[in-house]
């Protein structure tokens, strides 16, 4: 394992809060700390553990399989990339916690990551206040970066991007009766509220609005609703444990509407094996943020470099969203050049323009001063002949 890895967080490493008793760090010392003459130190925060480890713990590994890779040929103008770990939990205090830890005790340049988007919103204004640059690479909440702030950019597909995209998929697909089967907590409000100004825009009244548990193992009830109203399309804004269920209870009652899912359930084969029905997901499709599946010939290389660094990982759609922000960040240290600065960089972040990486599925063009959302193509999942492909 390369000397450059740093995986364990900072707390179990024992650093200790120095420069939060030192007092405040100087805007010229802010400005190029993390940087040295050899190497480049960025930070990276989200779930190690738990059920949404993925945002973050898989994410962070993608981040760490692009910075081996640019390592390996020479590093950013010379100097090596450093990933500096922190777990958030995926609450609020330890998102909180996490950005203090990097940006004033490891002095990290910039930050990397922001998985969950509860927590990543409640770092915000620690976020703001430090002026540490971050880039957010799986977080969804629009108000985590809109309105514009001058040091938060976004990879990710944000979630009114999304929400906007399922109701003009089904539309497309002919729907005429359309529902919508949610969770409550602020990651799906985050979506219900872009998802129902829309619906309102286009005219639409939903025949069903429903509500189902992130735990549920039941949505027998949900899914008699559902077949009841005669919805033959079915906008679902659940994580992927409950939209299994709902479209496994539907089945069985011989419910088999168009379930149309968003990025939290983009990756399609362990969600098949999930629902765990032979061809349960044939009318279902999802967004997805990344170009191509993670067993695509185009992934190879990927696939192969994050084995190497971690043995037991396979490659997944998590890992590519880690390595297609990874790329944009380190294509924004390039251009901000060997003279290095927070200014710098998030300077040159904002002249990205219709810039490809290799794992999502459109270009990366972040519109500053006026939108720093710089991912505004979702593609679309489906099965074809048992086979997971991008529609066209």
């Amino acid at each position: 394992m390369k000397s450059t890895r740093i995986i364990a967080s900072l707390a179990t490493a024992g650093v200790i809060g120095f420069a939060l008793a030192a007092g405040p760090v100087r805007a010229q010392d802010a400005q190029t700390q993390g940087i040295s003459s050899n190497e480049i130190r960025i930070g990276a925060y989200g779930p190690f553990a738990g059920p949404v480890y993925m945002y973050g713990k898989l994410a962070m590994n993608g981040v760490e399989a692009v910075f081996d890779k640019v390592n390996e040929a020479g590093g950013v103008h010379g100097r090596k990339l450093v990933l500096v770990r922190e777990d958030d939990n995926c609450k609020p205090e330890g998102a909180i916690g996490a950005v203090k830890k990097l940006a004033y005790d490891a002095k990290v340049f910039a930050i990397i990551g922001g998985a969950c988007s509860n927590s990543t919103l409640a770092s915000v204004p620690e976020l703001e206040k430090s002026g540490i640059p971050m880039v957010v690479n799986s977080a969804v909440a629009d108000a985590i970066s809109d309105p514009v702030r001058k040091n938060i950019y976004t990879t990710m597909i944000t979630s009114s991007v999304e929400s906007r995209a399922q109701v003009d998929y089904a539309l497309a697909k002919g729907a005429k009766k359309i529902a919508v089967v949610r969770m409550t907590d602020a990651w799906a409000m985050a979506r219900w509220n872009p998802l129902e100004a829309y619906l309102k825009a286009k005219g639409i009244t939903l025949v069903e609005d429903l509500e189902l548990g992130v735990d549920a193992n039941d949505a027998t009830p949900q899914a008699l609703k559902l077949k009841a109203s005669g919805a033959d399309a079915v906008i679902l804004v659940l994580y992927p444990k409950p939209a299994a269920v709902l479209i496994r209870d539907s089945l069985k009652i011989g419910g088999n509407p168009l379930w149309v899912g968003q990025t939290a359930i983009n990756d399609f084969t362990a969600f098949n094996k999930q629902v765990g029905v032979p061809g349960a997901l044939a009318r279902f499709a999802t967004i997805t943020s990344t170009a191509y599946q993670p067993t695509d010939p185009e992934m190879k290389d990927w696939a192969e470099r994050l084995k190497k660094l971690f043995p037991n990982d396979e490659l997944s759609t998590f890992n590519m969203n880690g390595i297609g922000s990874a790329q944009v960040l380190v294509e924004g240290l390039e251009r901000a050049g060997k003279d290095l600065t927070r200014d710098k960089f998030l300077a040159a972040m904002g002249t990205i323009k219709n810039f490809n990486v290799d794992a999502y599925a459109g270009p990366i063009t972040c519109d500053s001063p006026k939108s720093h959302q710089c991912n505004q193509a979702p593609g679309w999942l489906v099965l074809e002949d048992g086979k997971v492909v991008r529609e066209k």
